[in-house]
């Protein structure tokens, strides 16, 4: 598959994952890259920081407002759908706003390509969505089944339109994510605050991300789930490693517990979708069902998915050193990330 000549939208396209993806859409040729979010701040700094690339439009708009959208896809080709609410704290105390955003908003996006001719939609996921105990993985898991559903209606019916989901945990650098806290705790000169030194996440940096993403979008038919291998660390691990990394010996620092709705480790596939999933070199594909895109199946059949009752997860996985982890803050370049 040739992205050349082509037309993208990337819904949330103001947020890390798309500042990183319009590079690589540029440099693959395509026609247009389409920036669809509702910050015009941040688009205001995007259009800046492309100045005087005419492949590069902007659209003001929300995923959860249906006309919006319909207007935004007409003649696109491609959407990656990274629009979303998802700071963990934030959806707990919000999780209607949570859900307007990250599961209605997905369906109003399949609802207006369908009627645009879109060919394909990679949907943006979260390990938050595998067992979720939060509103932000709540609204995530819904948004997957949306997209699932949606997926065997086109299958049955023989659509163009394909529906891929990927799923990763927190990206290094990401905005939000943990080393973008504690840089800016060292920035305003406040002690890093650490919810439990034993918490576990998984360690995958954004050009491992926009891999995962690329590959489900050149491999992934309709209701497949990507999963990206990835090896994980202590956020113990991550705060000794982080001050390696900006050549501080000792910096304060005080334990606060786990926030409202998180867990200690984190999974990217439960054990369910584990043995339903194929393993490849670097990811793990989990696809829809041949029998999926009947209700029957649902009511009358079953399938033996218990075999290997274990989920992926961020404790079972390959666990780094504070070495091995500050050399990946090396080879990815997470500091500049951190300082944009």
């Amino acid at each position: 598959m040739t992205f050349k000549n082509k037309k993208f939208l990337i819904t949330g396209g103001t947020g890390s994952f798309g500042s990183a993806t319009v590079n690589k859409l540029l440099n693959a040729k395509v026609k247009e890259i389409v920036i669809f979010s509702r910050d015009e701040k941040k688009q205001h700094d995007m259009r800046l920081k492309f100045k005087g690339n005419k492949r590069i439009n902007f659209i003001i708009g929300d995923v959860r407002d249906f006309d919006s959208l319909n207007q935004a896809l007409k003649n696109i080709d491609y959407v990656f759908n990274a629009a979303a609410l998802k700071q963990v704290p934030t959806a707990e105390i919000f999780p209607y706003e949570a859900l307007k955003t990250n599961s209605l908003g997905a369906e109003n996006l399949i609802r207006a390509s369908l009627l645009n001719q879109v060919k394909k939609i990679i949907f943006l996921s979260t390990d938050k969505a595998v067992s979720p105990v939060n509103a932000m993985g709540i609204t995530k898991a819904l948004m997957e089944k949306i997209v699932i559903s949606h997926a065997m209606n086109l299958k049955k019916n023989k659509s163009s339109l394909k529906l891929c989901i990927t799923r990763y945990g927190n990206v290094l650098g990401s905005r939000g994510s943990l080393l973008t806290v504690f840089n800016n705790q060292i920035i305003n000169k406040k002690p890093i605050t650490i919810t439990n030194p034993k918490m576990t996440r998984f360690v995958m940096t954004m050009d491992e991300a926009i891999d995962l993403v690329f590959f489900a979008f050149k491999n992934g038919n309709n209701g497949d789930l990507f999963v990206r291998k990835a090896p994980a660390a202590s956020v113990e691990t991550f705060f000794k490693a982080f001050l390696r990394l900006k050549k501080i010996k000792r910096y304060p620092f005080k334990i606060i517990g786990s926030r409202y709705g998180e867990k200690q480790n984190e999974s990217l596939l439960n054990s369910e979708e584990y043995n339903l999933s194929k393993s490849y070199k670097r990811f793990f594909v989990k696809r829809l069902l041949n029998d999926q895109s009947e209700q029957s199946t649902f009511f009358e059949k079953g399938k033996n998915i218990l075999s290997r009752g274990k989920d992926y997860n961020s404790l079972t996985t390959k666990q780094c050193t504070v070495a091995e982890l500050l050399k990946i803050f090396k080879i990815s370049n997470v500091q500049k990330d951190l300082d944009e």
